[in-house]
């Protein structure tokens, strides 16, 4: 059946639910792993910032090395069981389950803990990103995957854009004033000086998720092939073989997939470890931490809105592409600048601090590339998923997407812990953060030898895919 025929079937509301995912994934991210917990793990949780970092770069390397090598023989299963939102439902529970245990995460308590609370809930929340993704092809015409996926990509970052507004605005408090952002007093009487107003994302992005991806669950259409567990996982490893052996013959999706591998281990480095750099080096707290991140992720909600609409004009490629430049630029700029200085100490900055928000020029230059990599890093990831969704057939979509996170992972434990072993042995978490520059660098000049879509000239593998 072909993917025209497929999606006539599916109803507006079902893609629309489908999008919500994204929507109710993004806060795990957005709030806990990258601007308002992360921080706080690194900044709060421990003395030292850079042993911090540390720390913090070692639980995404775990995370990674799971991720890595499991989602391709969950993705294979899926496609023989056919049903992907029994695997979401049970990888959420254990989500919402150790999300909610962050709470307990105070200062002082031992890191194991938060270390094991963050590993699982990553986990889960990539496991189920691999079976939401492989409904895509399923959902709508490669005609109109791009703009479906970017559009889900930009509704994602709003969502984590609303959750960072509310802990900014109603829970967050400054610990000198004990006042929100709006001079409110935190709601549940939260202590920010015991780290309540950085714990309490956890419950929240839980609550978030288990909220918002109802619709997808009554909406959004799923396919059962009818077989046991036991058979599908019998069937689903076969496949997955099958699949490996197949790649040989798909050397276009291979290309894709390697270039992929190492552009994303940059990308992931730099969202999990960009704002723990930034809060170790100018001490900024939950509110600044906050605020940089509403500021990233309204870039973002743009920059994923424009390139839907370039993915449709110019193809998924030139989107990646394009974004890895930024990314590149914005990332030795991010690096190179400290206090009183940006680009290594060539341009030297004013160090006049009046103590209010971002107050010296260092930080307003960090802020800058920050939004650069705003703008660029969804239509990066987004623009690759729609350069598969193009690349392969419904029926095989699983299993390639199992690959696809693979790729995104196979190797992602080497970038946090390329920059968690560097940052140790120079005792520098600037040096450290330069590893993700190669990451980008070589993703990017593999990328430019891939073909776009990822399709062999075989009649054989055409025909598979049309």
């Amino acid at each position: 059946m072909s993917n025209s025929q497929l999606v006539q079937a599916v109803p507006r509301r079902g893609i629309v639910s489908w999008m919500f995912y994204d929507w109710a994934a993004q806060p795990f991210f957005t709030v806990v792993l990258t601007f308002i917990f992360g921080p706080y793990f690194v900044s709060r949780l421990v003395d030292n910032p850079d042993m911090g970092q540390a720390a913090w770069g070692y639980t995404v390397t775990i995370s990674g090395i799971v991720i890595a090598i499991l989602s391709p023989v969950l993705g294979a299963i899926s496609d023989a069981s056919g049903s992907r939102k029994k695997w979401i439902a049970a990888f959420a529970i254990i989500k919402i389950l150790a999300l909610s245990l962050l709470w307990f995460a105070a200062p002082g308590t031992e890191l194991w803990m938060p270390m094991l609370c963050v590993i699982l809930a990553t986990i889960a929340a990539e496991f189920s990103i691999v079976f939401n993704d492989s409904l895509l092809p399923r959902l709508v015409t490669k005609a109109e995957v791009g703009r479906i996926s970017n559009t889900a990509w930009g509704l994602g970052y709003t969502g984590g854009l609303v959750a960072l507004f509310i802990v900014l605005l109603l829970l967050a408090a400054n610990p000198s004033t004990g006042k929100t952002l709006i001079g409110l007093d935190p709601l549940f009487g939260l202590d920010p000086l015991a780290g309540e107003d950085a714990r309490i994302t956890g419950p929240l992005a839980a609550c978030w998720y288990f909220i918002f991806l109802i619709p997808m669950f009554l909406f959004t259409p799923d396919a059962s092939s009818g077989l046991s567990l036991k058979q599908s996982v019998k069937s689903g490893m076969g496949a997955l073989f099958g699949t490996l052996k197949e790649l040989k013959h798909r050397t276009a999706i291979l290309k894709f997939l390697a270039a992929r591998m190492l552009y994303q281990d940059g990308v992931n480095g730099l969202l999990a470890l960009g704002g723990t750099f930034a809060a170790g080096m100018f001490g900024w707290k939950t509110v600044e931490m906050g605020v940089y991140g509403i500021l990233l992720l309204v870039s973002a909600i743009f920059g994923c809105y424009f390139a839907g609409k370039l993915d449709t004009r110019i193809g998924s490629k030139n989107v990646i592409c394009i974004s890895l430049v930024c990314l590149i630029v914005s990332t030795i700029g991010i690096v190179s600048t400290g206090p009183g200085y940006t680009f290594f100490g060539l341009l030297e900055l004013s160090t006049f601090d009046n103590e209010s928000l971002f107050a010296t020029a260092a930080e307003k230059a960090y802020i800058i590339f920050g939004l650069l990599v705003g703008l660029v890093f969804g239509p990066a990831q987004a623009s690759s998923r729609s350069y598969l969704a193009r690349s392969v057939s419904v029926e095989e979509a699983g299993r390639f997407f199992g690959l696809y996170a693979l790729s995104g992972r196979a190797t992602s434990f080497l970038a946090p812990a390329s920059v968690a072993t560097i940052t140790l042995m120079t005792h520098s978490a600037r040096i450290g953060m330069c590893a993700l520059i190669v990451f980008l660098v070589i993703g990017f000049l593999l990328l430019l030898a891939a073909p776009y879509p990822a399709v062999d000239k075989n009649p054989v593998v055409n025909n598979l895919i049309e």
